[in-house]
């Protein structure tokens, strides 16, 4: 997911943090910020202020924004003063802030926070598995609640006619024809453990090339897939453009791209049982197909905006009156 996918948006063995954090601060400074967490203004829900309110932050992709404002919304609801500090940039920088409390939440997919922030040498697969294994090596300080059954994964997808062309159902296909495919993801897809070194490890797939692209699977990434400029692409699977465009997302046999439940990542320092309860709220009624419409909601037609999407999911859910 996840940023950076969300595919996920996304979905991994960072190659470093240092790589990542090179990268997080280019994708800022194209917003003119080279720090994200000191001049991103909080935006949204009650007035920042108070020992006991709490920050939100999200990554750089739209699926993890509007997670974001679930969760500020259900906390503000509970009486919990929260706001919402939008486009942080990928794990390497946020996860970072949460530790050092320049957070407090942010949005997280289990199997990314495991692979990429935790463990890069995981060999967990399963869904209980990797949360059991992400709460037993979680840092002193941060915790994370039960997950939701929304799950968002990285996936690799490709064109109808890509895949006529090919025979393509699996990765295990695309490995027969992998030195003949440019594959479009972000930057850091070079190093993640799901990413180039996933591929080559799991199914002898070497690329002829990767083709960076900083919008997490969103429509750049789509325009280059349609076009053929690439001709597989790294796109969450929540990602409403792949059912709008009749696309095929590649099945993977051997697990390359783990079990990635959503759930909130949280400092324990200004974390009070009221705002976990909130976080739970969540996380008991999200799933998959609501991320799905959500991102509809949001990146489609009715362009709204992640707020006003978020307000009126927590609003069917009865989590805010």
């Amino acid at each position: 997911m996840k940023e950076s996918r969300p595919h996920h948006l996304g979905r991994r063995a960072f190659g470093g943090f240092a790589a990542g954090l090179v990268l997080a601060m280019a994708l800022s400074a194209c917003g003119g910020s080279p720090d994200p967490l000191s001049k991103a203004p909080a935006t949204s829900g009650a007035a920042s202020g108070g020992a006991t309110s709490l920050v939100v932050g999200s990554a750089d992709f739209t699926e993890s924004q509007i997670i974001g404002e679930l969760y500020a919304g259900a906390l503000n609801a509970a009486g919990v003063t929260a706001t919402t500090k939008p486009n942080i940039g990928s794990r390497e920088v946020y996860f970072k802030a949460v530790k050092d409390g320049s957070i407090d939440v942010i949005p997280e997919y289990t199997g990314n926070l495991l692979t990429v922030a935790l463990d890069p040498q995981a060999k967990e697969v399963a869904a209980d598995e990797v949360y059991k294994a992400v709460v037993e090596k979680l840092p002193e300080g941060l915790g994370v609640p039960e997950p939701s059954k929304a799950e968002n994964k990285d996936a690799m997808v490709v064109t109808k006619a890509t895949a006529e062309k090919y025979q393509l159902k699996s990765i295990e296909d695309l490995a027969k024809v992998c030195s003949e495919i440019v594959v479009g993801a972000p930057a850091t897809f070079a190093e993640r453990a799901y990413g180039l070194p996933g591929l080559k490890k799991n199914y002898n797939c070497e690329p002829k090339k990767l083709e960076p692209f900083s919008d997490g699977g969103g429509p750049v990434t789509l325009k280059a897939l349609l076009e053929d400029k690439v001709q597989v692409a790294d796109i969450y699977t929540t990602t409403p453009s792949i059912a709008d465009n009749d696309l095929v997302v590649l099945e993977d046999p051997k697990n390359n791209f783990i079990a990635q439940q959503v759930v909130p990542l949280y400092n324990e320092a200004k974390m009070t049982d009221k705002a976990k309860e909130a976080l739970n709220s969540v996380s008991r009624v999200l799933t998959t197909e609501d991320l799905i419409n959500l991102n509809r909601a949001v990146s489609g037609s009715q362009k709204q905006g992640a707020k006003e999407a978020a307000q009126a999911w927590l609003k069917e859910k009865g989590i805010v009156k």
